[in-house]
């Protein structure tokens, strides 16, 4: 069946549990997946890997999301930039995509996804990327640049409170606190 290597220690499920919003039995499932993506030769020592993104874009949670990209960018802790995910790294996203995470979490991390230059603020250059993330990039899905320009308008009137131009945080946690299905559409179930 495999070696000890194969299975989660006591102590850090436990650990895990606490620091997580994902249930025992979430956590050994989670385990279990991100073994399966490493090579034979690795999954030993799982818990001490990582996992590059193009095996993390396979999972089919991620496969069709738009954001699949952004979603590794922003849970990576890889020190190389490569976007790889750690066990750990992989539990978080798991954590902030599960349905016993807040809203308030969901939404931190959503606006950080949506935060395409990393900057802390949602500029029209973001909009723009996010708007053609959700409508697709093909020609015949692509917004004109009038359609582009009045709907990037109307999100910055909607939640641009300080009207300075772009979304900080607080502003787009405020538009979120008012849309009741956001927490539960933000998520992954493996």
């Amino acid at each position: 069946m495999g070696g000890s290597g194969s299975l989660l220690p006591r102590e850090a499920l436990g650990e895990y549990q606490e620091l997580t919003f994902l249930s025992k039995q979430e956590i050994l499932l989670a385990y279990k997946r991100f073994r399966e993506l490493l090579p034979r030769e690795e999954r030993e020592s799982a818990g001490s890997a990582r996992v590059p993104k193009s095996q993390i874009l396979t999972l089919p949670e991620l496969r069709a999301n738009p954001f699949q990209h952004r979603i590794c960018r922003v849970f990576s802790t890889s020190e190389d930039g490569d976007d790889s995910l750690s066990f750990e790294d992989f539990l978080d996203m798991l954590s902030v995509f599960s349905e016993a995470a807040t809203s308030d979490i969901k939404s931190h991390y959503a606006f950080r996804i949506f935060d395409f230059d990393d900057d802390g603020i949602l500029d029209r250059k973001d909009l723009e990327k996010l708007v053609n993330c959700l409508t697709g990039q093909g020609e015949g899905s692509r917004l004109s640049d009038a359609e582009m320009e009045q709907l990037i308008e109307n999100i910055l009137e909607e939640s641009d409170i300080d009207k300075d131009g772009t979304i900080n945080l607080s502003e787009f946690q405020h538009v979120i606190s008012r849309s009741p299905d956001f927490a539960s559409s933000f998520k992954i179930v493996l």
